[in-house]
């Protein structure tokens, strides 16, 4: 017995010594900002927390349980305010109207947004609509609704964006001439809130980990204020809340409508993929600075992106990527829309969630955008 008891308080100092011997020193550790042992911690990211786990037999228990670990990981929210609109300025465009407003997104931010409402008879249904990211900080809801009572500058910004992204169309407006009450404000760090620009983007982060909070939590618990703020508008059918986005807006669009009651579907146009398949060399998740407004603290721990994308199940979902997207590599994308339709069909919903792959770059041309207005039309129209 004292031999048995001897081996047992000396076989772990055996084996520590065994693997330090054993094992090489690092050298030149740091390699694509990548730490040396990315892999390794890759292969221990399980997700536990999925669906697909088969950890949990009744889906909506699960969904209940995934959102509350979400919401967790977005760490400390903004408190909460009522929204109090004030109308600064308004410009009649034909069949529907623009208003430019400020509001409280929440006690600590009071900020600008454009609502688009059609003229006629109403409620509506109601597009959320979440700016890319597209490392351009001037302008933000200015993306997707074009502005006005702005400067030249910010008016010829958005209009060049566009042309550049949206194939000249202002997307806003485009759903708002469809019937569509449209609503965008701004991420903190971007046109009305700007001031730190890409460099910036890494010490508003931290600064804000130093204050509890987290620059990806801080917008996504943002967008979901603006779901509330858009869904209680009388002007808006409640019941029939949409998100869309592209780029970092398609992160929020499927984000948000993972998390939100109010918004029942989504449209996200070019940011899918899975972890592992997005944190490899050269990939521009790793490059730190913008990514910090898409992660969240330790919930890779948990769940994978299409997991969490798959809490909006059963609700009808749009996803599109293009195919010559540098950013969003085939083979990883495809990953993660296997995972989504796995946990659609597991919910007899398959028919509900529509992915599909553009012959097109990291963009939201004309073509996709008609294809997924009348996607809209059909889902979303009386």
């Amino acid at each position: 017995m004292k031999k048995i008891f001897i081996l047992f308080i000396l076989l772990p100092h055996l084996m520590w010594s065994q693997v330090r011997e054993n094992s090489p020193v690092q050298s030149n550790a740091i390699s694509d900002n990548l730490p040396p042992m990315y892999k390794v911690l890759g292969e221990r990211l399980t997700y536990p927390l999925s669906w697909l786990s088969g950890n949990f037999k009744d889906f909506y228990s699960w969904r209940s349980a995934a959102r509350e670990k979400v919401r967790e990981c977005l760490l400390q929210p903004p408190q909460p305010a009522s929204f109090y609109p004030v109308e600064l300025a308004q410009q009649d465009r034909g069949s529907y109207r623009v208003r430019k407003i400020v509001f409280n997104i929440s006690s600590e931010s009071r900020v600008v947004g454009y609502l688009l409402v059609p003229k006629g008879t109403g409620p509506f249904p109601a597009v959320l609509l979440l700016h890319d990211h597209g490392a351009k900080f001037d302008i933000g809801k200015e993306k997707v609704i074009e502005p006005f009572d702005e400067s030249p500058e910010r008016i010829l910004s958005a209009k060049e964006w566009v042309d550049k992204l949206y194939g000249g169309r202002f997307i806003g407006d485009e759903l708002a001439k469809r019937g569509y009450v449209c609503f965008a404000t701004d991420a903190l760090n971007w046109s009305d809130r700007g001031g730190a620009g890409y460099e910036g983007q890494q010490a508003i982060a931290s600064n804000l980990l130093n204050l509890g909070m987290s620059f990806a939590g801080l917008i996504a618990w943002e967008d979901l204020s603006a779901a509330e703020f858009l869904a209680t508008r009388p002007e808006v059918d409640s019941s029939r809340v949409v998100a869309m986005g592209v780029s970092m807006g398609s992160f929020r669009a499927w984000q948000v409508a993972a998390l939100s009651d109010r918004i029942a579907g989504s449209v996200a146009v070019c940011w899918m993929g899975t972890h592992k398949g997005l944190l490899v060399p050269g990939a521009n998740l790793t490059r730190g600075q913008s990514s910090f407004t898409t992660t969240h603290p330790n919930l890779a721990n948990f769940l994978d992106y299409p997991d969490v994308a798959s809490l909006a199940c059963p609700k009808p979902t749009l996803v599109y990527n293009g195919d010559q997207d540098k950013l969003f590599p085939v083979p990883v994308v495809q990953e993660a829309y296997s995972k989504m339709h796995r946990i659609w069909e597991s919910q007899h919903a398959d028919s509900s969630l529509v992915t599909k792959f553009w012959h097109a770059g990291h963009v939201f041309n004309r073509e996709m955008q008609d294809e997924a207005f009348q996607w809209l039309d059909k889902n979303f129209k009386p």
